[in-house]
């Protein structure tokens, strides 16, 4: 449980409260079953108001307040696909954000804000310290209902926002449920995934039955199977043994690809999201658009940009000292990782401050390194470029030597049609190779298309995986990283307290580097982020060793032991806002091996062969 002073929470407040009575008109034009559900909503949200005042003065017990809150969930929950679709910000920040303190800029300013909404009361009512904690949850079940207010009252009088495509909002709920709801992202003091799963899919479902839109199709198949897979999560309830395998492939997928054929209109995210609306599955290549995570565009790219881009990968030329380049801290045999704990400076004899993270999918991110210091793909290479431990050198040098040699002005004027050899089209060609390293056809992503089968061990770890050892609350679905679905439009980082050795070496002292509070965007220098570092993929995670950020830990055995004791805060270390929980996971050793077992199944470097 984060706890943080209700101080910050008053000021935040910040308006006078608000109340419901104005008489709901509904909104023209709009989808009755929405109309019908935010009044819903509304009416939840006051009675859960009610309840939170009346267990604080012990006249209700923890129990009617939980189940109030879980009415409040399953009511938001059903038109969640709408709200999340058109009102994203509103959603992630106020409505349901993660039980986590964020940095909000204002102008030139950045403040450190409390977290606020749904999620934080599910954390906070169903702990043990909710009897404790009865002014806390008041204050922030009061932001939350004046927060709605205001959008209710908009959205009455001047109606809601409206998307070219009617299809998407379900989809993405789709991936919403598969990502942050049978995982217990959303839930995470209740773990009540199946029964929001299930209204999540009622809200489709009616609204697909509803709206005039959809007379234009045959949505037989479709509505048959929201209803079994709502029956299917009524009889499998329990938080640890729901088979996230079967749950996908029976359900979630065939409703996924059956929405796909739908609409074929312009895509209303092209701008905001990573998300490829035209992928069929979300264990496919073509899931997520790369082109979305760089600033090369998709009509720049060929096959002659990205050999370009390979030869000044491997160039050591390109290093100041002529004895570096990419390759030698991202080794293709080694899933572009160089197996040491901190890689190699220009310097003989010393390191650079951490180790080299694999460049296999390393494009799909909204922010590079370690410390998440940089913004593009290509501004991570400047800051190798320029850095004194790597490169130590500048664009100008560089453009200077490609540019006494033949070979490379033939290269460039084959690839571009200025054929000039300068800053953007070096970058262009570097980015196109390192996009071009995506790795999506591993074992697992096969099994999950149902093209080959894995180990029962492999599918329980997977399980595992995605449910009682919480990895996928910050790997998540289908790319296993920080990327939050389901737009795919931002990095999350984590504080987990690294220790300096595994857990099982002592003494017990936590890692030295501050992370990301020490990076450059000075906005981000906020205590929340002192030991905050980029959640990494774990694709490929079996040619990736050592792990964490200083490369101390040499095995997944050691990684996963210092997960099951909670990190370091778990382990009995101080920590300002470790934002791993500290819960003991209680995995027993047959449970890590099958974890194991998993990850070894997500090793795909088959683009080495083709690049």
């Amino acid at each position: 449980m984060r706890s943080y002073p209700l101080l910050i929470m008053a000021l935040f407040i910040g308006f006078a409260s608000m109340s419901f009575n104005t008489e709901y008109k509904g909104v023209e034009n709009e989808n009755t079953v929405i109309n019908r559900g935010l009044s819903d909503f509304k009416n939840r949200l006051e009675q859960l108001k009610s309840d939170v005042y009346l267990f604080a003065d012990d006249k209700i017990s923890l129990e009617e307040l939980q189940q109030s809150l879980s009415n409040t969930r399953n009511s938001y929950k059903e038109i969640e696909f709408y709200i999340a679709y058109h009102y994203p910000e509103f959603a992630k920040t106020h409505l349901n954000a993660a039980p986590l303190f964020h940095i909000e800029a204002a102008g030139t300013m950045a403040y450190t804000l409390p977290p606020e909404g749904l999620q934080v009361l599910d954390e906070l009512v169903f702990s043990e310290e909710a009897a404790h904690e009865k002014e806390k949850i008041k204050d922030i079940t009061s932001f939350l209902y004046n927060n709605y207010a205001k959008f209710y009252l908009s959205a009455t009088k001047n109606g809601l926002s409206k998307g070219n495509n009617k299809t998407l909002p379900l989809r993405l709920e789709l991936i919403r449920i598969y990502t942050l709801g049978v995982t217990g992202f959303d839930t995470p003091g209740s773990l009540n995934i199946s029964e929001e799963a299930a209204h999540a899919l009622s809200g489709i479902k009616k609204y697909m039955n509803d709206d005039p839109y959809f007379k234009n199709y045959d949505v037989r198949k479709a509505d048959t199977v929201l209803s079994e897979s709502i029956d299917y999560l009524s009889k499998h309830k329990d938080f640890e043994t729901f088979d996230r395998i079967e749950f996908y492939k029976k359900y979630i997928q065939p409703l996924y690809e059956e929405f796909g054929k739908w609409d074929g209109r312009t895509d209303d995210l092209k701008e905001f999201s990573g998300w490829n609306v035209s992928s069929k599955n979300f264990f496919s290549s073509d899931f997520l658009d790369p082109y979305f995570y760089t600033l090369l565009k998709p009509s720049e790219d060929n096959a002659q940009l990205r050999d370009l881009g390979k030869k000044i990968f491997y160039d050591q030329n390109v290093s100041d000292n002529g004895k570096m380049s990419c390759a030698s801290c991202h080794l293709p045999e080694n899933a572009f990782t160089d197996l040491k704990s901190k890689s190699q400076s220009n310097v003989e004899g010393q390191t650079v401050l951490r180790n080299s993270p694999s460049l296999y999918n390393a494009v799909f991110a909204k922010r590079f390194f370690y410390d998440m210091r940089a913004f593009y793909l290509e501004q991570q290479a400047e800051h190798v470029i320029y850095n004194e431990q790597e490169f130590n050198t500048s664009y100008e040098s560089i453009i200077k030597k490609l540019k006494a040699k033949p070979e490379y002005k033939k290269a460039f004027q084959t690839a571009f049609k200025d054929g000039k050899i300068n800053k953007q089209n070096f970058s262009k060609a570097l980015s196109s190779y390192v996009a071009s390293l995506y790795s999506f056809e591993s074992d697992f992503d096969r099994f999950m298309r149902n093209e080959k089968e894995i180990s029962e061990d492999a599918k329980k770890g997977y399980n595992l995986f995605m449910g009682k050892a919480n990895c996928a609350t910050c790997h998540f679905a289908p790319h296993f990283s920080g990327l939050v679905p389901p737009f795919y439009n931002e990095n999350e980082s984590e504080v987990l307290g690294v220790t300096q050795k595994p857990v099982s070496q002592m003494p017990i002292e936590l890692d030295t580097d501050k992370g990301r509070i020490n990076s450059l965007v000075k906005k981000e220098n906020s205590w929340i982020y002192e030991n905050s570092f980029k959640t990494m993929t774990v694709r490929n995670i079996a040619l990736t060793r050592p792990y964490f950020h200083n490369g101390t830990f040499n095995t997944l055995e050691e990684v996963l032991d210092f997960y099951n004791e909670g990190g370091g805060e778990g382990l009995g270390l101080k920590m300002k806002n470790q934002t791993l929980p500290p819960d003991k996971l209680n995995l027993t050793k047959p449970e890590i091996q099958q974890i194991i077992a998993f990850l070894n199944t997500l090793t795909d470097i088959s683009k080495t062969k083709n690049r």
